[in-house]
């Protein structure tokens, strides 16, 4: 027979282990919580360096030449917003909408445009070296007078895009689409990488393409050149050039 000291002892003991055990699931949960807030983004906050706007609705804002440096603009929406001379240098736009947004003298070298969506977004004389826009969909967006030396387009989506006078300079166009892209009066020296690209009726007349690398003959032959495009040793004009092509 155990004594009655010994029994209130263990009750004691067990009640004590149960209330502590109650309290660390508190603790977790409010540590939880904690977390969870200091990870929420400040959508009211006004534009500075580092700001977090992560998952915010920026639609339709006046935001030329805000200091957006090194910030969290992840899946942020700026759709029809003004980023005109706004400073985007390191900024993180993964996923962000820019649909028909303004960022035309922009500064956004080293930004992360993966995967944004910025149909007829407007990215004139924006300075984007060494930017990425992998997979980003950026039909007929306008890149006039753009600065992309060393900028990255892997897979992005760039129909009847216009790089008119813009300056591609080391630009990396793999498995990229291409098709209807403007891309006479553009800017570079040395090698322009087109691996893999879908280059129909893409707009390549007086261009100098003999440093580009991955171009083939079949690319070639789907592209819009004339007698002044300059093609890799071993690649030959088509006879259809000059191509007929749509401008709208």
């Amino acid at each position: 027979m155990r004594k009655p000291g010994r029994a209130g002892h263990g009750s004691i003991g067990t009640t004590s282990f149960t209330l502590g055990a109650a309290g660390f699931a508190v603790a977790i949960a409010v540590t939880a919580f904690a977390g969870s807030a200091a990870d929420a983004a400040d959508c009211k906050s006004s534009s500075r360096p580092e700001t977090d706007w992560h998952d915010c609705n920026k639609r339709q804002l006046m935001l030329g030449g805000s200091d957006l440096q090194g910030s969290n603009l992840v899946n942020t929406d700026f759709t029809m917003t003004d980023l005109r001379g706004a400073d985007l240098t390191s900024a993180d736009l993964e996923k962000a909408t820019l649909v028909r947004a303004s960022l035309a003298g922009a500064q956004a070298n080293k930004a992360n445009f993966t995967r944004v969506e910025a149909y007829r977004g407007n990215f004139s004389a924006i300075s984007a070296e060494n930017a990425s826009f992998v997979s980003a969909e950026l039909q007929r967006t306008n890149f006039t007078g753009a600065r992309l030396t060393g900028a990255d387009f892997e897979k992005a989506e760039l129909g009847r895009a216009d790089f008119t006078r813009a300056v591609l300079t080391g630009t990396r166009f793999s498995m990229a689409n291409l098709s209807r892209a403007h891309l006479s009066g553009a800017v570079f020296e040395g090698p322009i990488g087109f691996d893999r690209a879908f280059l129909f009726l893409t707009r390549i007349e007086g261009l100098d393409l003999s440093a580009a690398t991955g171009l083939t003959q079949e690319q070639v032959d789907l592209a819009c050149g004339d007698a002044a495009t300059k093609l890799p040793a071993g690649l030959s004009t088509p006879a259809k050039w000059p191509c007929q092509h749509e401008d709208d």
